[in-house]
């Protein structure tokens, strides 16, 4: 094992390279891309009872954006609230105000609070809601029972 070296740089050289970086980053089109208006989509509410996460879609299942309540700033028991999932729905909607979809297919998953609250809100902030489905998974057996007591 040899000894490490640290290399000492001067802050303009730092800078210069940091220049550097995010010219090449904005040549090749960085983090923003252009996206084609969407008309139909699905938005999928998965609401637990410890957070709210919505995500929204194209109508192939293409992920345009997601949210949940401890993105928006919720901390502890308050991610899992109605008007946690209400903040969630009006972030979303401003999201895809110019390009995402504005008929909907709404996939609710879960037994939280905020299942309601995000279907009204997402109505009122001018989706077309074309249809709702309850997709919580429900077991057919459940588990194994519990071997028979022997005495």
């Amino acid at each position: 094992m040899g000894k490490r070296k640290s290399v000492t740089e001067t802050e303009g050289k730092a800078i210069k390279e940091s220049e550097v970086v995010s010219e090449s980053v904005a040549t090749k089109g960085g983090a923003q891309v252009s996206r084609q208006r969407t008309e139909q989509g699905r938005v999928y509410v998965q609401a637990s009872f410890n957070n709210t996460i919505v995500t929204v879609t194209d109508a192939k299942g293409n992920v345009i954006t997601w949210m949940s309540a401890g993105s928006i700033g919720f901390s502890g028991p308050k991610k899992a609230t109605p008007f946690a999932a209400s903040k969630i729905i009006e972030a979303i909607a401003e999201k895809v105000k110019r390009s995402g979809p504005s008929i909907v297919d709404v996939y609710i998953r879960g037994i939280g609070k905020g299942r309601d609250s995000a279907v009204r809100t997402l109505a009122a902030k001018g989706f077309t809601v074309n249809s709702i489905k309850d997709v919580t998974p429900i077991p057919h057996n459940g588990p194994k029972q519990r071997k028979v007591r022997r005495i």
